[in-house]
């Protein structure tokens, strides 16, 4: 029996299947169906809506130099506050001595800088904040320098002096970088007067103006020494103001070819005294000197003047000191007062008649003494001698002006 053969195509009904359509019966969704047409922020993951949204709201991050807690942070650098994702609103930095250091922001103010560096052996505190209500404080302490100087400074603290007092600092330490420590010293004068420092030696620093002060002046000096570096590894301590004033104008002038001293007050004359210079053999340095010591009664010995045993007095009356290397105007009891105006017998002084004990009101040596001050000048002329070097006392006046501005280092 054979089989009999059904055929579709002539059998069934005819019908057309699309890939479309055959998928979507068989239940695959077709892949264009997942394209949208556009892509934009209503089609992003929540997570990366979240990531975005944290990115936005990151918190500025402040950071301190020297860091939080540091012991022996160097005292050679500035302090810097910066800020990482925002702007910096202030800073504040405060040492436990009760100083503050200032600083300035950059443009951007995203740092902050101190303009001087902070001082040495000092415990600080910086307070710092950002726009937005960040903030941060931190603590650090400088370490102490190892050796140290100061400077002593002429006159005193206070004082009244003559017209020509300088103003001298003798340091304590030999000083290699001399424009660093000479640019941390400042002396003004009020009348304001030009004034300018001389450098005498590595320990030596004297200022003075180009012609004597005006009476009734204000001086002030500015020491800012503390941690300048005056030498290799070596750092001064001191920062402080101190001020002195000039009083009356006092120039005594000597004349040992006449053997008198004419003393002139603001330009009139005072007083006029005989008087007894050096002898031939010791002659008195001549030139302008100034008054650095004064002394009621003193001892004077020729062996601390390289003369041996030649004379030891207890008790030189009215002794005022014009030279290092031991030249005063004092007074003699001890020679016989046809000698002044007359005679040079001294071994380099100058001398005025005076009595023993020191408290004879009427004889010169008294009244110059009682008249005069620290800082007068005596200017000794016709003496034999040349002029006494600028450095053998405060007798920089010796040196002209141009002289004066070289040995500057500023």
């Amino acid at each position: 029996m054979g089989v009999a053969h059904i055929s579709n195509r002539s059998e069934q009904p005819s019908r057309t299947w699309s890939r479309r359509g055959l998928l979507a019966v068989l239940g695959i969704a077709p892949a264009a169906a997942a394209l949208t047409g556009c892509s934009g922020s209503a089609d992003a993951s929540p997570e990366a809506v979240r990531t975005s949204t944290k990115a936005a709201a990151k918190k500025p991050t402040i950071s301190v130099t020297p860091a939080d807690g540091t012991r022996k942070a160097a005292f050679s650098s500035p302090v810097e506050v910066t800020v990482t994702d925002g702007t910096l609103a202030s800073v504040k930095v405060t040492g436990n001595d009760g100083s503050t250091l200032a600083g300035s922001l950059n443009t951007a103010k995203t740092r902050w800088t101190s303009t001087a560096n902070p001082y040495s052996g000092t415990k600080y505190t910086v307070s710092a904040a950002a726009e937005g209500g960040s903030a941060e404080t931190a603590t650090f302490t400088t370490k102490s320098p190892g050796e140290t100087f100061v400077g002593y400074f002429t006159p005193e603290a206070d004082s009244t002096s003559g017209v020509g007092m300088p103003v001298s600092i003798n340091f304590t330490h030999a000083v290699e970088d001399r424009a660093a420590v000479q640019k941390a010293i400042t002396v003004t004068a009020e009348p304001a007067v030009e004034v300018v420092g001389h450098w005498f030696g590595d320990t030596r620093l004297d200022f003075r103006p180009e012609t004597y002060w005006a009476a009734g002046t204000k001086i002030t000096l500015s020491l800012r020494l503390k941690d300048v570096e005056g030498a290799d590894g070596v750092y001064g301590t001191q920062s402080k103001d101190v001020t002195f004033h000039i009083g009356r104008e006092q120039i005594s002038t000597v004349d040992l070819s006449a053997k008198e001293m004419v003393v002139k007050r603001d330009g009139a004359v005072h007083a006029t005294y005989p008087v007894s210079g050096g002898d031939s053999e010791h002659t008195t340095w001549s030139g302008i000197m100034v008054i650095s010591e004064r002394f009621r009664q003193t001892r004077m010995e020729s062996s601390t003047v390289g003369l041996g045993d030649e004379y030891d007095i207890s008790d030189v009356p009215h002794a005022q000191r014009l030279t290092t290397s031991g030249t005063f105007v004092h007074g003699n009891y001890w020679a016989s007062t046809a000698v002044f105006g007359h005679e040079n017998t001294s071994h380099g002084c100058v001398g005025l008649h005076d009595t023993k004990g020191a408290d004879d009101t009427s004889v010169a040596g008294y009244k110059f003494y009682s008249s005069s001050m620290l800082g007068d000048v005596v200017v000794v002329k016709n003496s034999g001698e040349r002029t006494v070097e600028p450095d053998n006392g405060l007798n920089g006046w010796n040196l002209s002006w141009p002289e004066w501005k070289k040995g500057s280092a500023v």
